[in-house]
């Protein structure tokens, strides 16, 4: 089980060195250029408060990191990420954003967070908890780090629950989205293995459950755009420690 895990983990590393240049692009694409409405609405939920502190794992390119150290506007935000090649991407970003005695971007492993327990106000992860070796690892790090009444939020690709046009999102993802990663990013098989990642993943309900037996509270799941994506949030126990 553990080499299965690793063997995951270093598919998904090599999947993302090798996409970073397009990584924006696609991912307006894989979202039918909805991504970044669904932060919007992601950020109006989360209402940071002014001085907070969070980390964002996974944080890719930066967007979300640099959303939240807006909104914060002096809290200092952690954007952690297994990818060296989307690192050094969102680091132009959080330089032209003028944010740079603001954020720090860090190598890490969701698993293993290297920061102390109660550190952040929020931890949130966008459009890859379902990339993961264990989804239930990385919730409970991520309630780990935050301190008690602290958000826990994902932001993620989910599966739609209404037909004909769950019969068609699955037929766009599974056969054009490969073959427009192939077009545009240079990279077929790593795109035809992004709607293989969904197949497994659990939907909006499911989640939800997922994140209550990790002990959070509070928990809330919002479907988005006809259930493709899903907002999840959960709150840390204030007796938790």
């Amino acid at each position: 089980m553990q080499s299965k895990a690793k063997s995951k983990e270093e598919f998904v590393h090599s999947v993302f060195e090798s996409i970073a240049p397009k990584y924006d692009l696609m991912n307006d694409i894989l979202s039918f250029r909805r991504h970044k409405a669904w932060r919007k609405f992601t950020m109006s939920k989360m209402a940071v408060k002014p001085g907070s502190t969070a980390i964002d794992l996974c944080c890719g390119t930066c967007d979300w990191t640099i959303s939240t150290a807006r909104a914060s506007g002096s809290g200092q935000v952690i954007g952690l990420d297994f990818s060296q090649n989307m690192l050094d991407y969102g680091a132009v970003k959080v330089r032209e954003a003028g944010l740079e005695s603001q954020i720090k971007l860090t190598q890490g492993n969701a698993m293993s967070l290297p920061f102390e327990d109660n550190t952040f106000d929020y931890a949130t992860i966008g459009f890859a908890l379902r990339n993961v070796p264990d989804l239930v690892k990385v919730i409970e790090e991520m309630q780990r780090v935050v301190k008690p009444g602290g958000m826990v939020v994902s932001l993620e690709l989910s599966k739609p629950t209404w037909q004909p046009f769950k019969g068609l999102y699955y037929f766009y993802f599974q056969n054009i989205l490969p073959m427009l990663g192939k077009l545009i990013a240079k990279r077929y098989e790593q795109y035809k293995w992004l709607p293989e990642s969904l197949i497994h993943f659990p939907d909006h309900k499911q989640l939800a459950d997922i994140f209550r037996k990790t002990g959070l509270t509070q928990v809330q799941a919002f479907p988005l755009t006809g259930g493709i994506a899903a907002l999840h949030i959960g709150i840390k126990s204030k007796g938790a420690q």
